[in-house]
């Protein structure tokens, strides 16, 4: 019998971070970002530093080739939509323990040729603040500061990103 990689992190490993409640809810305030640490492509960011435009709050990490295939998206995306008003935020939450090494991020965002800012969530804080549950996730915020979507894994992103570009245009 064959196990997904979600069903044996989330049973198996019993991870400190692993979670079985819901994720966040539409229509609920974004969280603070909590215990992010080593902003690489910009100054530490507040939540609340971007009200009045949209944000994607991207929970990734490096390892993780599902997370892999989501970059050139958010890079699109960043490229076409972060001057109509979208802010993209990478949280590197790590899966494995090699993964919390910054020199390793830092390459990683220096080979993927992220632009967008991205912190470290080495100790899971904003992790849990969004009830996140699996890499990748994509969060999308509205400009007063609500969660709208809720985006799990790497498939049906040209619908996603679709959505993302009727927020900011709208």
């Amino acid at each position: 019998m064959s196990i997904s990689r979600r069903t044996f992190l989330m049973t198996s490993l019993a991870l400190p971070f692993a979670q079985t409640a819901s994720a966040a809810s539409i229509g609920e305030p974004a969280p603070a970002f909590e215990g992010l640490e080593n902003w690489i492509n910009s100054k530490p960011v507040a939540i609340d530093a971007l009200r009045g435009r949209v944000v994607l709050v991207d929970f990734w990490t490096f390892a993780c080739s599902n997370c892999v295939n989501t970059l050139p998206w958010l890079a699109d995306w960043h490229q076409t939509l972060e001057p109509k008003g979208l802010t993209i935020v990478g949280v590197h939450t790590p899966e494995f323990p090699f993964e919390r090494d910054l020199y390793a991020l830092r390459k990683a965002v220096s080979r993927h040729g992220i632009l967008y800012p991205v912190a470290q969530d080495n100790r899971y804080q904003t992790w849990k603040a969004y009830r996140t549950r699996y890499w990748p996730t994509a969060i999308l915020i509205d400009r007063s500061g609500r969660i709208v979507q809720y985006h799990e894994g790497d498939g049906g992103l040209g619908a996603f990103g679709t959505q993302i570009k009727q927020l900011v245009e709208a």
